[in-house]
């Protein structure tokens, strides 16, 4: 299971890594139809500049003037600005005025339009838009010229695709993994009822032996044993049943839940691991379901446990700040790489040869779904042990100071 989730992970980074792949490949292939576009555009540009400096020159013969005009006149889609060498605008065509042009006057420009050309004119000094006329007799005039609009769209199209297209690509990935967990929590909730369900027949049956063995004089010892064991497994079927509906929360002692848990834990271990309790002083007061609670404890002291080669030491410590009240349970196991940190809780990830890997997934929800809290590694170093850590709120009134 835990091959799984690992071939998950690199399948999710492999998706992520394609999809950027993607977009990196759309941006260079639209930068160069946008660059092949800018070249023709500076081609036509030259066109046109020739064509100026054509009209100017007076050898040129009255027919070509008309054909030189023609090519003037068919750039519809480019703004141009022709100056002189001291700046003066010359001619204009293609720009969106603020006012409309004197037809009557077709070489006015009024105040309002010459200040908007001149600020046109000061941006494109600094652009690389720009093409020199030298006109016969010394003289000389300059065209520059803007990106036409089809141009300056296929620039920003591209990127508005690409963002697009990664926001798609999030939205599917999230509603994926929304729906896969969405299924996990109805299988994993629909398992540990079916669980306490299927448990609840035998351990009727078990209390009723109980009675009998009783009635028949066996020892009493024996018989109190047994009974502890029967009771263990009806708060173990009380367990799984809570976990598919909301519990009830009520004020306790988080120092003393703690202390319990690890009570009873502490006959069911081996003897060469020591579990040491290290609670603040002072009550700890929480919202908690009390049985619940207590198997999420109970569940990290047995991966503990298991982390250990049946000797080491386990040290379960409580403390709190001024709006959390903290658990941490450390052991001196074999420890987990930093990529482990958040894997280990998702349902099925189990390390061991045998298992469900439903411990720490089930804590997971009984921490932060009923709890409102929050359980993580707080530490951990392979061949040096494991930390787990969680977070309470506290109830502010009642705390410990």
């Amino acid at each position: 299971m835990a091959n799984l989730y690992d071939m998950r992970r690199y399948g999710t980074v492999a998706f992520l890594l394609i999809a950027v792949g993607l977009a990196v490949l759309f941006l260079c292939i639209s930068d160069n139809i946008v660059k092949s576009l800018a070249e023709q555009e500076r081609q036509r540009m030259e066109i046109w500049a020739d064509a100026t400096k054509a009209i100017a020159n007076p050898e040129s013969s009255p027919d070509n003037i008309d054909f030189l005009l023609s090519i003037i006149r068919s750039n519809r889609n480019i703004p141009v600005l022709l100056t002189d060498r001291e700046g003066n605008i010359l001619d204009q065509r293609n720009f969106d005025l603020p006012e409309p042009p004197d037809t009557l006057r077709p070489l006015y420009i009024s105040p309002t339009n010459e200040a908007f050309l001149n600020k046109r004119l000061k941006s494109l000094r600094h652009t690389s838009n720009v093409i020199v006329i030298d006109i016969p007799g010394g003289e000389s005039q300059y065209l520059y010229y803007e990106d036409s609009r089809l141009l300056r769209m296929l620039g920003h199209y591209p990127y508005i695709q690409v963002v697009v297209m990664l926001v798609f690509v999030a939205l599917v990935y999230f509603a994926v993994i929304s729906t896969k967990k969405a299924e996990q929590n109805k299988v994993w909730v629909g398992l540990t009822k079916e669980t306490a369900h299927q448990l609840g027949t035998p351990i009727s049956s078990l209390m009723a032996w109980m009675e009998l063995l009783q009635s028949l004089g066996v020892d009493a010892d024996t018989v109190a044993e047994m009974n502890k064991d029967v009771t263990r497994l009806s708060t173990i079927a009380s367990r799984f049943g809570k976990v598919g509906s909301r519990p009830t929360l009520e004020p306790a002692d988080l120092n003393a839940v703690v202390a319990d848990a690890a009570s009873y834990m502490s006959t069911r271990i081996s003897s060469r691991i020591r579990l040491t309790v290290d609670c603040c002083s002072g009550p700890l007061m929480v919202n908690l379901s009390d049985s619940l609670f207590q198997w999420v404890m109970e569940n990290l002291i047995k991966n503990a446990v298991d982390a250990m080669d049946a000797e080491g030491s386990i040290t379960v410590t409580t403390g709190h700040t001024d709006r959390t009240a903290w658990i941490e349970v450390a052991d001196t196991g074999k420890g987990l790489p930093r990529n482990r940190f958040k894997t280990i809780f998702n349902p099925g990830y189990t390390t061991k040869k045998r298992g469900w890997g439903l411990g720490l997934a089930l804590a997971r929800r009984i921490i932060e779904q009923y709890h409102h809290g929050r359980i993580y590694v707080a530490a951990s170093e392979p061949g040096r042990g494991t930390t787990f850590r969680i977070d309470l709120p506290i109830i502010p009134s009642v705390s410990a100071s």
